[in-house]
């Protein structure tokens, strides 16, 4: 890996060079060819996030597109890892996902690898992950997915669903496998040495569920690939397609360097957070000027390293020609900085407000989303008795399931909570 810079699962840091690190990965770029193809399939403009190739990179997608043609509807499979509140960088995959489930009609197997961040963190109890696991959904859900299309789950609520796939994954990985491509040591916990076959099970598990062979197509950040690379090498082993996958890159942190990080809540956009305190965020980040208004009239500034000016490319600008304009003008030194600021947090703030309303309103939705092994064997049961053990144990997991003291997640209308 380029020493200028980290991407693993759970380090990204410095200026990444996703040139390079298509190389280092060993990934294909989403050419020209492929874009035009994705057009004609289609019948529409590019999205956004391809376009300007926030989405970069891909595994098989052209042999997903292959099979779509071919008649063969995929699946989508993302996910989060639960260990703090949502923020803006997170929301961004979520989104193109979204637009893939329309495009495509595709149902989406949501994973919330609250497992993973509990033996990841050490600071992070089990309770705190599940209880971040029942806030993010709520970001998923404010987007607008199709609830009879998505499936959310907690990995340590659909664990029973999830192990026998995982296990069969499991007996294929070899140790060494596990720490030449994930850098484990002997100070790791076994626990994390396993995580990647529960990773992978949710990219079998429409194949088990339908007794078939289902593409599955993984709309992911970059940093999460060397995952589905191990998830890729079993699967011609149990039988199945190999998981195509397409990667994205980060969102900046408006401090103007590598990605938006909870390990920096002042350069970090949060759903949650109160709009005052966004709009501050905004105005504080790190730009692209000069050091007074004569010198940036004379000289210009420069929207390449400028925070604000990647804010808008990412996510609050859709019209191409305005961006354009906007970087001109940047560069001539007609517009400055307090100006794109202003805006920016306008729009930022006008987006957070709309958000936390869906939010809001997503607390009365999540049992058409969440599915966990409660819920299947809750259904199933017939006796009055069966059902006064499970009730008890429904019981034991809300307690789970409730924030930290202070935060009271709203779990009690989940289907397995009834």
């Amino acid at each position: 890996m380029n020493q200028d810079f980290t991407v693993t699962p759970w380090d990204v840091s410095g200026t990444i060079d996703y040139k390079k690190l298509i190389e280092d990965f060993g990934t294909e770029p989403i050419d020209a060819e492929l874009l035009d193809r994705w057009k004609r399939l289609t019948g529409d403009e590019l999205p956004m996030a391809l376009q300007r190739k926030v989405f970069f990179s891909h595994r098989d997608l052209k042999w997903l597109l292959d099979r779509y043609e071919a008649g063969e509807k995929f699946v989508l499979y993302t996910g989060r890892g639960p260990s703090g509140h949502t923020h803006l960088g997170h929301l961004m995959p979520w989104m193109f996902t979204k637009y893939l489930q329309d495009k495509f009609d595709a149902p989406l197997y949501f994973q919330m690898t609250d497992d993973e961040k509990f033996l990841f963190k050490p600071e992070l109890s089990m309770k705190e992950a599940m209880s971040y696991t029942y806030e993010n959904a709520l970001d998923v859900i404010a987007l607008g997915f199709d609830p009879k299309k998505t499936k959310i789950f907690s990995d340590l609520e659909y664990s029973k669903t999830l192990y026998r796939i995982a296990m069969e994954v499991a007996k294929r990985v070899t140790f060494s496998t596990a720490r030449a491509v994930f850098g484990f040591d002997n100070s790791t916990n076994i626990g994390m040495i396993f995580i990647t076959s529960f990773q992978s099970a949710p990219a079998f598990l429409p194949s088990v569920e339908a007794g078939k062979n289902i593409p599955v197509l993984i709309p992911q950040a970059i940093d999460q690939d060397p995952h589905f690379r191990v998830t890729r090498d079993i699967a011609p082993k149990l039988g199945y397609y190999k998981p195509a996958a397409i990667h994205c890159t980060f969102l900046p942190s408006l401090s103007g360097s590598d990605k938006m990080s909870a390990s920096k809540p002042e350069s970090t956009i949060y759903t949650v957070d109160d709009l005052k305190v966004a709009r501050k965020k905004v105005l504080s980040a790190f730009t692209g000027g000069r050091v007074s208004i004569e010198e940036q009239k004379r000289l210009g500034g420069t929207p390449s390293v400028c925070a604000i000016f990647q804010y808008y490319y990412y996510l609050f600008e859709m019209d191409q020609e305005k961006l354009d304009q906007r970087e001109q003008k940047c560069v001539r030194g007609e517009i400055m900085c307090g100006e794109c600021k202003q805006e920016l947090a306008d729009r930022v703030v006008k987006f957070l407000e709309k958000h936390q309303e869906k939010r809001e309103a997503a607390r009365d939705k999540v049992q058409d989303f969440i599915v966990s092994d409660y819920s299947a064997v809750y259904d199933k049961l017939k006796r009055p008795q069966d059902k006064k053990e499970v009730a008890k144990l429904m019981k034991t997991m809300k307690e789970y399931c409730s924030a930290k003291e202070g935060e009271q997640i709203s779990v009690k209308k989940c289907k397995e909570f009834k």
